[in-house]
């Protein structure tokens, strides 16, 4: 078994979390200390901040081509999701039909399926099924569609396999119906071009730690002239949208990252897709039995998703970090239970693959190196969970295969 000590970090779990960058940091340090002040304040230390948090709302609505007034900070993409989710049932009383999909983040597959609890009212909720490739049919969803629809939610891409839905189509017909549409957009922002402008779409939401912000800040797009009703009531922050004394310096970091993303999207979609490609080529060619999860080109440039048959993924994991590789075996937030991940579950990944998932995702900040040594080191430990696994050995026999699967087994 591996013995190896862990002798250095290779982070590929970016779309779990993304390290702040120094330039983010570094712009949000003074108002930690030098500048505190509440930016509702009358006084000129206070309302200063004011100004600096609408230039943070000005580099954010650049990033996805919306205008500053469309955008209202919240804590985190959860809450953002739930927004506007409650916002368009709230203003709606008539209509109490949701249409999302089956591989939805928990922040809204979870919210969605618990509505009548929350609410006290009886929702009806259409979760569409996904192809084996992740992707959405799009006949069944428009047969969806009913005059009762109050609000659509489909995430832009999917967080754990990266696969990127038809965001733009979808809208245009929802748009056709008059139904309100929200996307899930936490993932996709900062890594494939977005433009509110081109894509009509009423609510988007987006997660400051996924794209090198720090963690509890948030956004909601809305569009102007959508029907808004508050999730958090009390002062008059936000325009009144949205109550709560504004987490000033992280705003601040999330202005400033959304400027850094912006510039490296090209970075992102040329070297990063070219690492992500170079490293699931190479493992899927040196491990049998490996399977990649999701559409071959319509992926996230950073996101592969690969399944190997006969292991347990949380056992993967451990062994990957006894190296310092930094790894997922599905979303962050439900990577604690030992069920197989709902997303693989959905398209249909069979039983043997599906609890052995890895994702791994890159990030700008990851290099050659980095591809190479989880190159190095992941065939060897497949190879040996595999030696210790009945199921492996009882697959061998069945197929006549022992010996000859060239992964090092016996």
């Amino acid at each position: 078994m591996i013995s190896e000590a862990n002798t250095r970090i290779v982070y590929m779990d970016n779309n779990a979390t993304t390290r702040v960058a120094p330039e983010v940091l570094e712009e949000m340090l003074p108002y930690y200390s030098d500048f505190y002040g509440n930016p509702s304040s009358m006084h000129t230390f206070g309302g200063q901040l004011g100004k600096k948090v609408e230039q943070a709302r000005k580099k954010i609505a650049l990033l996805i081509g919306a205008s500053p007034e469309e955008l209202i900070f919240t804590s985190c993409g959860t809450e953002s999701d739930s927004t506007a989710i409650l916002a368009a049932l709230q203003s709606q009383p008539g209509k109490r039909h949701i249409v999302t999909t089956r591989v939805e983040h928990p922040a809204v597959k979870h919210l969605c399926e618990g509505l009548d609890k929350l609410t006290g009212h009886k929702h009806k909720v259409t979760q569409l099924q996904v192809e084996s490739d992740g992707t959405i049919d799009m006949q069944r969803y428009e047969e969806s569609l009913t005059d009762e629809t109050a609000i659509i939610s489909i995430m832009w891409a999917n967080n754990e396999t990266g696969v990127i839905f038809p965001i733009e189509k979808m809208v245009a017909i929802a748009k056709a119906r008059g139904i309100l549409f929200h996307t899930d957009a936490v993932q996709a922002v900062g890594k494939i071009p977005i433009n509110m402008a081109k894509v009509p779409v009423d609510f988007l939401s987006i997660s400051g730690h996924k794209l090198h912000a720090p963690k509890g800040v948030g956004v909601l797009y809305v569009r102007k002239g959508t029907p808004y009703v508050p999730f958090l009531v009390g002062g008059h922050q936000e325009q009144g949208r949205r109550g709560g004394t504004e987490n000033v310096a992280s705003i601040i970091g999330l202005g400033k990252a959304c400027e850094l993303v912006a510039a490296q999207l090209d970075d992102e979609n040329t070297r990063v897709r070219a690492l992500r490609d170079r490293l699931e080529e190479a493992l899927m060619k040196a491990i049998p039995r490996s399977i990649l999860n999701g559409h071959k080109t319509d992926r996230l440039p950073n996101t592969s998703n690969i399944s190997f048959e006969y292991v347990e993924g949380e056992a993967i994991l451990l062994h990957l970090d006894r190296f310092g590789i930094c790894a997922s075996s599905g979303s962050a937030c439900t990577s604690g239970s030992l069920e197989p991940s709902h997303v693989l579950r959905a398209m249909g990944v069979p039983f043997t693959a599906a609890h052995g998932s890895i994702r791994f995702s890159l990030s700008v900040y990851n290099t050659e190196d980095d591809v190479d040594y989880v190159i190095e080191h992941l065939p060897k430990i497949i190879a040996d969970l595999r030696i210790m696994s009945p199921f492996w050995q009882e697959a061998l026999k069945k197929e006549g295969e022992a010996g000859s699967c060239g992964c090092g087994c016996k």
